[in-house]
């Protein structure tokens, strides 16, 4: 049986341009002409072909980069850069550039608003494609986990026990120290007794700080103040609430939010009212599930006279009967007929 072996060290005649590496109809394509699209002022970048000093990257091919690895998952400056060594799509859309990490962190760090307004812009290239309709809105929450722990996160409770519990141990410290002094003997060291009173008067300030904080909030973790406590059957985490409202026509996104809420209660309205104005006309009808339902939400999406489709609560608790449950069972004279 033959082999067919492969020879690294090949010289050919007609090497193969960067535009072949991938085939015609591959995805990446779809990504490159949907940045070539885009207007780069209405998303904030500025692009200076006359600008003086070392040259950059374009903002076109790094925009690309980030868009294209967030895509498929691909957060790490670290990995885009290997991808852009390795990887034949990353390859091609980048047109063979090669910047590294710190590089595209720096561009995503000066770019966040920009990053963010490329959705609204593909929701508006898809509108003008008759894609998304917007005609009929669903709104849905997904909550994430937040690189934090939920360890780091304080309640106003947490917050006073811990300052009674600091300012007990401060005062068993002086009284140590004052023990100490007059009596000039014993186990205890003043200078070790010193930097724990030093120590306990800087967590004592972090903390007052802290609840200060606390004063708007109802949690705050020290990690990320962004983020909230989330439950989770019995329970928490550290995250966020994820929104997003999907176009009936072809499920397709149309706008999304993330909150510091750890439910739906508050985001109909404001959900709604942010996808109305990407897509610039006024939805038919809105939908959501029971977490909603809130009056005070729906009625203000109901003003606008948009059909709101949203359970209540105590509809969706409402479980129907068994198949044998004892309404089922129809009594006649002296007997009970099974359903």
């Amino acid at each position: 049986m033959a082999y067919r072996y492969g020879n690294r060290d090949q010289i050919q005649l007609l090497p193969k341009t960067v535009n072949e590496y991938i085939a015609s109809d591959d995805p990446v394509r779809a990504y490159d002409t949907f940045i070539e699209s885009l207007d780069f002022r209405d998303l904030g970048i500025t692009l200076d072909s006359n600008k003086v000093g070392n040259s950059e990257y374009h903002p076109k091919a790094m925009l690309k980069l980030l868009v294209y690895g967030y895509s498929y998952g691909i957060r790490s400056s670290r990995k885009l850069e290997r991808a852009c060594h390795h990887n034949l799509s990353f390859i091609w859309l980048t047109s063979n550039l090669m910047p590294d990490h710190k590089t595209i962190a720096e561009f995503r760090r000066k770019n966040k608003e920009a990053l963010a307004n490329v959705l609204k812009q593909c929701a508006r290239i898809c509108i003008k494609l008759n894609l998304i309709e917007g005609n009929t809105l669903f709104v849905d929450g997904t909550k994430i986990r937040a690189n934090a722990s939920i360890n780091k996160t304080w309640t106003r409770g947490k917050a006073q026990k811990a300052l009674k519990h600091i300012d007990k141990r401060i005062s068993c410290i002086l009284t140590q120290c004052d023990t100490v002094d007059e009596a000039e003997k014993g186990s205890g060291s003043l200078v070790t007794m010193d930097e724990e009173l030093k120590d306990q008067k800087i967590l004592k300030s972090k903390v007052k700080n802290i609840l200060k904080e606390l004063q708007e909030e109802e949690s705050f973790n020290t990690t990320d103040p962004e983020c909230t406590s989330i439950k989770k059957g019995k329970n928490f985490y550290a995250g966020f609430n994820f929104q997003s409202t999907v176009d009936k026509k072809k499920g397709l996104i149309l706008s999304v939010d993330v909150v510091s809420e750890n439910n739906d209660l508050n985001q109909f309205a404001s959900q709604i009212n942010k996808a109305n104005e990407i897509s610039g006309k006024k939805c038919e009808t809105a939908c959501a599930d029971c977490g909603y339902a809130s009056t005070d939400e729906l009625e203000k999406i109901d003003n606008q006279e948009i059909k709101v489709v949203v359970p209540s609560q105590r509809q969706v608790a409402k479980k129907e009967p068994s198949l044998f449950a004892k309404e089922r069972f129809i009594y006649r004279d002296d007997y009970y007929l099974c359903p």
